[in-house]
């Protein structure tokens, strides 16, 4: 069985976590494989958005350290620096939307991954949790980037500090998570996303992602700057011309990524 599935269809790259014996846990070739999809992804020129999910009833519970114990002592920067940390740079650099579909557990380097998503959509059953602290490990994988920019300081020193589970429910109330709905609901839900991103703007889209992104770092003056460079690509897109024309005419637009 294949540890990872990739599946397109309408304008949607849908990525699937696929060792739910081990709550798809990774292991080495799990991350590589998840590296090569999400450049598939990347560059493929009819998708226009990506969904990332686990198999199973978990979305991803890290490091499988059984497998790291068989592999005998490794180098864990290394180890991040060619597994974990190309996978969550490939998220945050896609020019397309990322959902996560966030439909079990994600803990560890999982938790990070479905942080560095640009939009979370989870199961009510869904969980959360940085367990790192429980094997006297740091947070890894961008956490110590996503967490305390998304909850604050503090909350995010606790959820580190203690590894405290948090239910889906408590997730969205911290803003860590966009939607709740129950876990019988959660694919027409993520599917009715993803068809919204599959027909947006998404030369506009990616634009935002980047601004977005540096503006959580940059100064306002700069940001200002950034704002009016992206904005003379955006004004040059033919998606743009596409969409004053719908509103001049009076129809919806038909966007093309353009």
């Amino acid at each position: 069985m294949t540890s990872l599935l990739l599946e397109t269809a309408n304008g949607v790259a849908t990525i699937t976590l696929n060792r739910p014996e081990v709550y798809n846990a990774f292991n080495d070739p799990l991350s590589y494989e998840l590296q090569d999809a999400l450049k598939q992804a990347e560059r493929d020129p009819a998708v226009r958005v990506v969904v990332l999910t686990g198999a199973g009833k978990a979305f991803s519970s890290g490091q499988d350290l059984k497998a790291s114990m068989e592999a005998g002592k490794r180098n864990l920067s290394e180890s991040l620096h060619k597994r974990y940390n190309p996978i969550i740079r490939a998220i945050r650099n896609m020019p397309k939307p990322v959902i996560c579909k966030l439909n079990g557990v994600a803990a560890g380097a999982g938790c990070s991954l479905a942080l560095a998503c640009d939009m979370i959509i989870a199961s009510e059953t869904a969980t959360m949790i940085e367990i790192f602290v429980n094997i006297a490990l740091v947070l890894d994988s961008g956490s110590s980037y996503f967490l305390p920019r998304t909850v604050g300081y503090h909350r995010a020193f606790e959820l580190a500090t203690k590894a405290s589970k948090i239910t889906a429910a408590e997730a969205l109330q911290m803003g860590l998570v966009n939607k709740v709905v129950p876990a019988d609901a959660l694919d027409a839900a993520v599917e009715a996303e993803a068809a919204y991103y599959a027909a947006a703007p998404t030369k506009a889209i990616a634009l935002m992602k980047k601004m977005l992104t540096k503006g959580m770092t940059e100064s306002l003056d700069a940001t200002l700057d950034y704002e009016a460079y992206c904005q003379e690509i955006a004004g040059n897109s033919a998606d743009n011309r596409e969409g004053i024309n719908a509103f001049l005419e009076k129809r919806k637009p038909a966007f093309t990524g353009n």
